[in-house]
């Protein structure tokens, strides 16, 4: 468990580095001190009830967006994040390598919303789908609306 706290508190230090460094952003910093915590404690709860590592599934749905968070910029955040992430994650000390390797591709696939992927990509997918939807945020494709109506149960 100590493992996401240590994970999010290198994230949130990451965070605080690119906000001095990168002042023009698609989102307001703020949101993505919110996003990693709250999609971690998604993740994990939906990995505890896929049956999926719910360490790792945290992880992955804290560090989903590093692309952002690096660059300040949405548009292909997820493939620009990927590399970046995985050097981030080794860096942490945290993770064996094919855990990194695993927390990579749902970095890169995440905004794949209408692809399935892995057990563990399509945790993250949907950690952030829900994330963006409980903090009222609307969804600028509609393979995203439909991943949540799909989870949901129900049209929104």
């Amino acid at each position: 468990m100590k493992k996401i706290l240590r994970l999010q508190s290198a994230l949130l230090k990451e965070i605080d580095k690119y906000e001095k460094l990168v002042t023009e952003r698609s989102h307001f910093i703020d949101w993505e001190r919110v996003h990693i915590v709250s999609c971690a404690k998604l993740g994990y709860l939906m990995a505890e009830k896929r049956g999926v590592d719910p360490i790792l599934a945290s992880c992955a749905c804290a560090v989903h967006d590093y692309g952002r968070i690096i660059t300040g910029k949405q548009e292909n955040h997820a493939e620009v994040g990927y590399e970046p992430a995985m050097e981030f994650l080794r860096g942490t000390g945290l993770f064996e390598e094919e855990e990194i390797q695993q927390i990579g591709i749902a970095v890169k696939n995440h905004s794949k919303k209408a692809e399935i992927g892995s057990p563990l990509e399509e945790i993250v997918k949907d950690a952030d789908v829900l994330d963006f939807y409980q903090y009222g945020y609307g969804f600028a494709r509609e393979e995203q609306k439909v991943r949540l109506e799909k989870l949901l149960g129900k049209r929104v």
